[in-house]
């Protein structure tokens, strides 16, 4: 008679992600030159930054953290500054390397601005400002664009 009992072979690990927590880490708003910036027509000039980074908490549990900040000036002098770590924690399993790095610098990004884009927004309009629309980020281009600079300085040989 057959043995109906086959061997179970450990399954390679299967790609998971999902989402913990979504959660503001940090905010700042300044307005320096107010009351008297309400009283000049508002002609603003806004620099903006952003930039992430991630941590391992345990296991395939990451912390990832956007940090969004505009500068908005005005003849020189700064208007307000708002500045929102919108940051998230979240499971990645089941991947490595360049895979791990580009869904930790692109998708949980991803996922993480629009609620930094309105944190921001939030913090700008309760400062008395007209609201502060922040046009939305290719993370992925943002990413590959690193990645080109990243191995165009790695084959500039050093003198």
């Amino acid at each position: 008679m057959a043995d109906d009992t086959t061997a179970v072979q450990p399954a390679q690990s299967e790609p998971r992600f999902g989402v913990q927590r979504i959660y503001i880490k940090d905010t700042s708003f300044e307005s320096p030159d107010t009351p008297e910036c309400f009283r000049r027509a508002y002609t603003p000039k806004v620099g903006f930054s952003i930039n992430t980074r991630s941590r391992k908490i345990e296991g395939d549990v990451y912390e990832v953290v956007l940090r969004l900040t505009a500068d908005v000036k005005q003849d020189e002098k700064t208007v307000f500054l708002v500045e929102v770590q919108q940051a998230g924690i979240f499971e990645v399993g089941g991947l490595e390397g360049e895979r791990l790095e580009q869904v930790l610098t692109v998708t949980c990004p991803s996922i993480l601005f629009p609620y930094g884009r309105e944190a921001i927004d939030a913090l700008v309009t309760k400062g008395s400002f007209p609201a502060l629309m922040l046009a939305p980020i290719n993370f992925e281009a943002v990413y590959m664009k690193a990645k080109r600079q990243q191995a165009t300085e790695q084959q500039v040989p050093i003198s």
